[in-house]
């Protein structure tokens, strides 16, 4: 089996050059490269690490006298002690977040497939100090109102792990199964991420029939001007994805393939995720810019069901713009 490189293949440009378009004048663009390619040990911290990586375990240090626990184990002497050795003890991988964590929606391209993420602080059973920690949700996208301060979340390990703090990550209690919940060194293969329960959606009447029916058109015009318009096709490039879509006034299918945007009223035996919007006339905002596929995503206006497709509402968000500026 090949070995996986720091950079990985798809990121390393072709030698050569290429000629851009901006605003009616060309700019030519060559393709360089510079090595800053290094190794560090973990050090004294390599415990830890060793045990993320090895065990499925997370280690705390705990002091012998004023019995402080500290996860990670960020010191090896108390400084509340008079500097007395800490003693490494396995940790519950069950707490509570220690705030609300942030919401990384745009990330340069090193994390565009691991958005959107959180970036909270959990403070396991018996911690005394908070593990800084990646957050995620088997429900979906994860929008910020999944995760607040204090609620009760578990941490999971990934199924390859290297020895870094990305090795594990948590989510919400409320989420797993009793079993799962009680397991120690649960991997994130054993969580159901295909399945999340989609939105209700409210049944179609004759007046969302028609709202769909004038929305329909509407796309079709916008895929034909896509057709037509280099920068669209830019931004559809090198994708495909077919879409189910379900509103308030029925379904349609969204598809991507070949640089071009197709849609279609109905469903599809098998998509590459789901989209819900109670008020199909959302996309007509979406068009006329007056709201966004993203922000109505944050709002909890719109549910995608897979996380990691939040670079294919990228890429429809832009449609809209790059027409604008043709």
């Amino acid at each position: 089996m090949a070995k996986e490189k720091v950079i990985p293949l798809h990121m390393i440009p072709d030698v050569g050059s290429e000629v851009l378009q901006i605003d009616d004048e060309r700019f030519l663009q060559t393709n360089e490269a510079m090595f800053t390619f290094f190794k560090r040990t973990k050090g004294e911290h390599s415990p830890f690490f060793l045990a993320l990586k090895e065990r499925k375990t997370i280690l705390g240090g705990r002091c012998p006298e004023c019995k402080i626990v500290r996860v990670p184990p960020f010191e090896r002497y108390c400084p509340e002690c008079n500097f007395v050795e800490l003693k490494l003890i396995e940790m519950p991988d069950i707490g509570v977040m220690n705030s609300t964590p942030p919401i990384t929606y745009f990330a340069h391209s090193l994390f565009q497939h691991q958005v959107p993420f959180g970036r909270g602080r959990v403070l396991l059973e018996g911690a005394d100090t908070a593990l800084p920690i990646n957050v995620y949700t088997t429900k979906g996208v994860l929008t910020p109102r999944i995760f607040k301060k204090g609620t009760p979340v578990k941490v999971v390990f990934r199924d390859k792990r290297v020895g870094k703090p990305t090795d594990i990550f948590a989510v919400p209690l409320t989420e797993l199964k009793a079993a799962q919940r009680k397991k120690r060194g649960l991997l994130e293969s054993e969580l159901d991420w295909a399945s999340p329960k989609e939105p209700k959606v409210p049944k179609p009447t004759r007046k969302t029939k028609q709202d769909l029916n004038v929305v329909m058109d509407q796309l079709h015009n916008l895929a034909r001007d896509a057709v037509k318009s280099a920068r669209a096709q830019n931004d559809l490039a090198g994708w495909k994805r077919t879409i189910q879509v379900k509103t308030g006034g029925g379904p349609f299918v969204i598809q991507i393939a070949r640089k071009k945007l197709k849609f279609q009223e109905g469903t599809v035996k098998k998509a590459d995720f789901v989209m819900v919007v109670k008020d199909p006339r959302f996309f007509q905002d979406w068009m006329h810019f007056k709201d966004s596929l993203t922000n109505a995503i944050i709002a909890d206006k719109l549910w995608i069901s897979k996380n990691a497709e939040f670079t294919t509402v990228f890429k429809l968000d832009r449609i809209p713009r790059s027409l604008r500026r043709r």
